[in-house]
């Protein structure tokens, strides 16, 4: 199957952001069980255990990464159900990470999620990662199978290196 990217690259006062949307199947509960509870996280992306409030720090275990990937992680906003901020630090650097979710209607959530670019960041290698886990997220929350990560890579590298040429020269300011 041929992916296309969904996600922007946008040009903020800070830097550049990566934001990506997917409406999620459900209730703004459950979109935000299914990015924050260890086990509904398990599903699509990581599992977690540490202190789960704002300053609090985590470690999180990649399911879909190959050989032992961890990151830690500090939660820098949470406004449940609708907002979470967290930095994660690994062996590739640390990324600053927004989760908003809005209701649409009683069975449907709209999840904005922003990567905020530093400038070592490559879109063209974060984006395809990014589209293939939300998708994965998507998936778990329909009880679908997991999509299938050669659809993502390298194709989408190439569709992100060409949006990353025409970057929108205003975005939404970062939240936190």
């Amino acid at each position: 199957m041929t992916r296309t990217t969904i996600g922007q690259v946008v040009t903020t006062t800070t830097g550049r952001d990566l934001v990506l949307e997917r409406v999620l199947p459900g209730s703004i509960d459950d979109g935000w069980a299914s990015i924050t509870e260890s086990e509904r996280l398990a599903r699509w992306f990581c599992t977690w255990t540490g202190d789960p409030r704002v300053g609090g720090t985590i470690e999180l275990k990649l399911v879909a990464e190959e050989g032992d990937a961890t990151a830690q992680g500090e939660i820098l906003a949470c406004q449940p159900p609708t907002h979470l901020a967290v930095s994660t630090h690994d062996q590739a650097g640390t990324w600053l990470l927004e989760a908003t979710l809005t209701p649409i209607d009683a069975s449907h959530t709209r999840l904005r999620f922003v990567h905020h670019l530093d400038e070592k960041d490559n879109v063209n290698e974060v984006g395809p990662g990014w589209e293939y886990y939300l998708d994965a997220l998507v998936a778990a929350m329909n009880d679908r199978p997991m999509p299938d990560w050669d659809d993502y890579w390298p194709s989408l590298s190439v569709a992100y290196a060409d949006a990353n040429q025409a970057i929108p020269e205003t975005s939404p300011e970062r939240v936190v």
